[in-house]
Parts: C-alpha cells; structure tokens; sequence
C-alpha cells in the first residue's frame, strides 16, 4: 500500500490540532521544541525534531489519536511501517536515513514526557528502528585527479581566482558546504594560517589549519576579487557571489558539481568530494585519525573510522603490487601454478 499527501510529509497547511487541555499531543510537541530551544540546541536540530514531530502530529490527528496515553507500541509500529511505505511525488521511498531520523525523534519526545513525569511509560523505547545501510566507503581522488579538478577555474578572470580560492580552501581544510558558505572575513587568521568554523555540524564551532597553497589563492582572491564584488562594507561573508552577497548553498554545490564533470577525470562528486579526499590523503600520510576528527569536526570518533578503512583497502593494493610474497604468489597465478 502506497501513501501519499500532497505537498509531502511535513506539509502541515492550517494548524487544527487538538489543544484544547495541556497534555494534549499538540501542545505537548510545542513544550518539548521549547525546551529545546532553551538548552541551546542548534537551528538545525531544533528544525529537523520539529518536522519529524509535526509529521507524526499529522498521522496521529487523522485517527483522533490526541492524548500520549493512547499511543503503544503497536500502534506506533503502525506508524513505522507507513513511513516505510510512503512514496514521496516523485514514487520514491523515504531513506532508510530519514525513517531513523524520524522514529529517533518520537524515541527521545516520549523518553522525554517520561522524564518530566507526563507519561509513566515509554511506547517507543524498544522500537526496532530500521538497520542502518551498508557503509560506502567514501570515494576520494587521487593527487592527480585533485590537481586536474583544480585547474578547472581560469584563474586570469577575477571569478576564476575567486572559485580555485574555493576549491582550495575545500581540500585543504575538508569542511563542509555549509561551512564555507558561513565563512567570513573575520574567520581568517593568515599569521596563524586558520580558519574559524562557526556553528558547524551540531553547533560546534572549531579552528581548522590551512595549507600553504590555499591561503596563497584566498589572499590573491582577497586582494583582487573581492574588491571587485563587494557592495559597501555591509557584507562580512568571505567569499561573495557576483552580486555581492554571501553564496547560496545549493548553487555552490551545483557549481561544484559541474566543475568535477568539467575536469574530464571521469568521475563524479562535489563538495564532499573534497571533504573525503582531504581525510583521505592525511590519513595514508600518517595523520592520525583522532586529529582528522577535530579537523572534520566528528562528534565521534567510530565517524572518522570510516577513513581508516579506505586507507587499508589503499595498503592492501599497494601490498598486492610491491610486496615480494604477494608478488611470487600472482605470478604463480598467472602461470596457472
């Protein structure tokens, strides 16, 4: 059976929920954003809990379920399988990701009505959520396949020293795209050879370094570029769009996008693309994992770990080409020994 609601899951419309007594599910929800809100809980966590909610908010309300105290574990397995059967308008499934995300939200909604004492058990604590996918180790480029992607920009028009200052700056500090587009002038200590993150992932904020080559191209764009886009000195964003204003996040990772296609290595990525390569190329060079997780600004350590597998799957093809035994026995292989 195939689920569908126009305008998708979190398109709410007119509120009509029941908030007519305190410990309704609608006005329950609303105390919970708050107290979120309160403990300082980033815009983004704050953002994805509430559409998580409001979705179940919206499920709940069409089969008049209002109060906390009717909802069990049936009834919320119920609720897991529609998410797993909704189709999205383009026929799509929702990501095994997304369906976590959501049923994560009701586990600590509930763990938290339990907490303060507005339900004495919690339905949703042994919900079976769904198993996480198959890793993919992430997919990085070669040196010769960064220097080539980094040669894309034509660096004798202003923009052009303005987009390879992108791109360096991305494989060398392996930040995320709403990182860089946060990024202001302020952020920049050339003495120190730093950037300042902002807000980051989980709002976290860290000092990441920046390499000898990256900063040459951010200075060269801060001294030749930027005047040029600039409009009055409102603006403290570092790196400004042709009419001036902070980037958009979305064209710069179409942008992105376009110029790895562009480069003819054969390959596909963006702006994480430069993320797993400057993780990746640390690591085979001896970095040691607990530093690329302050610098990729990890909340936890198993995050990072995915790294050290790309760098063994890395050794074990070195191994098989250079080690003697590994030599004699491929030779053997090949005589059909």
């Amino acid at each position: 059976m195939r689920h569908r609601r126009k305008g998708g899951l979190a398109s709410l419309g007119q509120d009509d929920f029941d908030r007519s007594h305190p410990f309704t599910l609608a006005n329950q929800i609303d105390a919970y954003l708050k107290h979120l809100s309160e403990r300082n809980y980033s815009s983004k966590t704050l953002e994805m809990r509430q559409g998580s909610l409001l979705t179940f908010l919206r499920w709940t309300h069409e089969r008049e379920l209002v109060r906390a105290e009717q909802l069990t574990r049936p009834i919320l397995e119920s609720y897991q399988r529609y998410l797993h059967n909704y189709r999205k308008l383009n026929e799509q499934a929702l990501s095994i990701g997304t369906q976590r995300v959501r049923l994560n939200s009701l586990q600590t909604f509930f763990s938290w009505l339990c907490r303060t004492h507005q339900l004495q058990a919690n339905p949703a604590a042994d919900l079976e959520l769904p198993r996480k996918p198959v890793r993919q180790l992430p997919k990085g480029l070669s040196l010769e396949e960064m220097k080539t992607v980094l040669a894309v920009p034509d660096t004798t028009d202003p923009l052009g020293v303005r987009d390879r200052a992108i791109l360096e700056t991305f494989y060398s500090t392996g930040i995320r795209r709403s990182e860089l587009v946060n990024l202001n002038v302020a952020d920049l200590d050339t003495a120190l050879q730093t950037l300042r993150i902002h807000d980051g992932k989980g709002g976290k904020s860290r000092v990441v370094p920046l390499g000898q080559k990256s900063l040459y191209w951010i200075q060269r764009y801060l001294d030749h570029t930027r005047p040029l886009l600039e409009i009055g000195d409102s603006e403290p964003a570092l790196y400004l769009s042709g009419y001036g204003s902070r980037l958009n996040p979305d064209y710069l990772g179409n942008w992105v996008t376009q110029t790895v296609r562009k480069s003819g290595i054969g390959k596909s990525g963006s702006c994480h693309l430069f993320r797993h390569s400057c993780a990746t190329r640390m690591l085979e060079n001896g970095a040691d994992v607990r530093y690329i997780q302050q610098m990729l600004g990890h909340a936890s350590l198993e995050t990072t770990q995915i790294y050290t597998e790309v760098a063994i799957t890395a050794l074990r093809e070195v191994h098989a080409k250079t080690h003697p035994s590994a030599a004699a026995q491929n030779s053997k292989l090949a005589n059909g020994k």
